[in-house]
């Protein structure tokens, strides 16, 4: 019975032996799962060793700011506004003229209180998880975090101690990559606009994804506005036709000059913009586009350029710069990191003809891209009521202010 019993221990601990052996030979032969930036590349891509510009986690201190290189068109004057908000990127205004800055990595939101000879920046949430996207509406910040959006009610006059936030919608996709929010309210105050991004660099996606979407206040009923958009990071109403105009990110790793960021609008119900089978209208995806034609999707307005990242967006609707400018869109380019040379980091200007179409794309601010080197990326541009044009930087944690002098 005793030789049994070791035989029997001796069989099992052999059996134990190899299963282990199995489990780790399997585990040392099983590909690394790429991260999903890098998904796409060619072997002459990889060998580049390109990757994503690591995020503005602390502000510049205000000796670091460069702002004297940055250039604006004859006639208009650039300024630093506010500083020391790590990350800081999409902007929203109050009535009273409180500037809230949601951020993607510190999971901060920020107030900006306008003193007339400064700005006084506070923190007015800490630890969230990726509040980009910030709102205004009847003294209520509505943030837009990664798989929720919350609301702080009578927030102004609750800066130095905010109530506890309300949750207004907690079901969106907990997926990181192209996980943040950009988020704008409705001409008609009843919707919440905001993207969901691709999960991926390139994928087919569930139909939850690569989509804007709107959020009904009133019902919480979620609406599909437009399908096949990458990941769009910026937005804005028309202020004549009240159409949803928004920039789309193309995808990576086709090559240096393919595909250009778009310019795009929504004019009819459920359009589809091709992602993920054709991109800028008109360049099938080498794996994904077999069998398709772009002649199946919408097109977009205009092309951006590749690679820019093209990021918030908005409509001049101010009265202070010159009259030609009226109606025109202003676009902050974040800047590439997946190009062989860099491209974008700078805020551009579309000029519209007559007929409220893109005729013209011209750089507006430059100056952030030295070479190869950058000081700032701009991430989102937003239009004072006195007609000045904010841009937010989030790699120097400050918002710059151009303005025009009518003299």
């Amino acid at each position: 019975m005793a030789f049994q019993q070791q035989l029997i221990l001796r069989s099992c601990a052999l059996a134990l032996g190899i299963a282990g052996l199995g489990a780790a030979l399997a585990q040392q032969a099983a590909p690394a799962i790429p991260a999903t930036w890098s998904q796409g590349r060619t072997a002459e891509q990889e060998s580049l060793n390109l990757v994503p510009n690591p995020p503005g986690l602390t502000a510049m201190a205000l000796a670091d700011i460069q702002t004297n290189r940055l250039k604006v068109p004859a006639g208009f004057k650039i300024e630093l506004w506010a500083y020391g908000m790590p990350n800081a990127r999409s902007m929203a205004q109050s009535p009273a003229g409180t500037i809230f800055v949601g951020t993607r990595f510190p999971g901060n939101v920020y107030a900006v209180v306008d003193k007339g000879d400064r700005r006084e920046v506070k923190v007015i949430a800490k630890g969230m998880h990726r509040p980009n996207g910030v709102v205004f509406k009847n003294g209520s910040l509505y943030v837009a975090e990664l798989s929720r959006i919350i609301r702080y009610d009578n927030i102004e006059a609750n800066l130095d101690n905010p109530p506890a936030p309300v949750v207004v919608f907690d079901a969106l996709p907990k997926d990181e990559p192209h996980g943040w929010k950009f988020m704008r309210l409705s001409p008609d105050g009843n919707y919440l606009y905001f993207q969901i991004g691709t999960p991926a660099n390139i994928t087919v996606q569930p139909v939850t994804h690569a989509a804007i979407m709107r959020l009904n206040l009133t019902t919480n009923i979620l609406e599909t506005v437009a399908q096949g958009v990458r990941n769009s990071v910026g937005m804005d109403f028309h202020p004549v036709t009240k159409e949803l105009w928004f920039t789309n990110n193309g995808r990576d790793w086709v090559n240096d000059e393919l595909p250009h960021d778009t310019l795009n609008h929504v004019s009819a119900k459920r359009m589809n913009f091709g992602y993920p089978f054709c991109h800028q209208g008109d360049l099938l995806d080498p794996t994904f586009g077999k069998g398709r034609s772009c002649d199946e999707f919408d097109k977009p307005d205009m092309k951006l350029g590749p690679h820019v990242a093209a990021l918030g967006m908005r409509f001049y609707t101010g009265k202070q710069f010159p009259a030609e400018y009226k109606n025109n869109i202003f676009i902050a380019e974040h800047g590439s990191w997946n190009r062989s040379k860099k491209t974008g980091y700078q805020v551009v200007r579309v000029v519209l003809d007559a007929k409220g179409k893109p005729a013209k794309l011209e750089p507006f601010v430059t100056g952030w891209l030295n070479g190869e080197d950058y000081s700032g990326r701009p991430a989102d541009v937003h239009v004072m009521p006195d007609g000045a044009l904010l841009v937010s930087d989030d790699e120097a944690g400050a918002i710059f202010r151009v303005s025009y002098d009518k003299k």
